[in-house]
């Protein structure tokens, strides 16, 4: 569940944005426990990838040499005993990539995580932030 001020911050648009598309039902929303609205990360991730977006700031705070990094939501993720193909919503940009099946699950990737991918090279690394496993 992704509350409002981080789900405008993921698609890049103001916080009254997203409760507008809420209000006019493009996006479903629950309560919190504290009754602060939230929307299914999967809701938010498939909404991402049909309206375009300006990529939000990188959430893990780690220190990188990369400086290709594309904060986003995880929009699909295919694995099969070895590997796994994970497809990322980064702003306006689709990002793929390819990893083993038990770094995909040791980042408990799943359409609606935040993750962020670092593109060096011709590697593209996915992390996501260190408080959410």
């Amino acid at each position: 569940m992704i509350r409002i001020r981080e789900a405008a911050e993921l698609l890049g648009v103001s916080d009254d944005s997203v409760r507008r598309w809420v209000d006019d039902g493009a996006l479903p929303a629950d309560r919190d426990q504290a009754g602060r609205m939230v929307i299914p990360g999967r809701a938010l991730a498939e909404f991402a990838v049909s309206h375009s977006a300006v990529a939000p700031k990188d959430p893990t705070g780690v220190a990188s040499s990369a400086r290709n990094r594309l904060t986003g939501l995880v929009t699909k993720v295919v694995t099969d005993e070895v590997m796994a193909q994970v497809e990322m919503q980064c702003g306006p940009f689709t990002i793929v990539s390819l990893m083993s099946a038990d770094a995909a699950r040791e980042l408990q990737l799943e359409p609606g995580r935040v993750a962020v991918a670092v593109v060096k090279a011709t590697t593209v690394i996915v992390e996501t932030p260190g408080g959410q496993a």
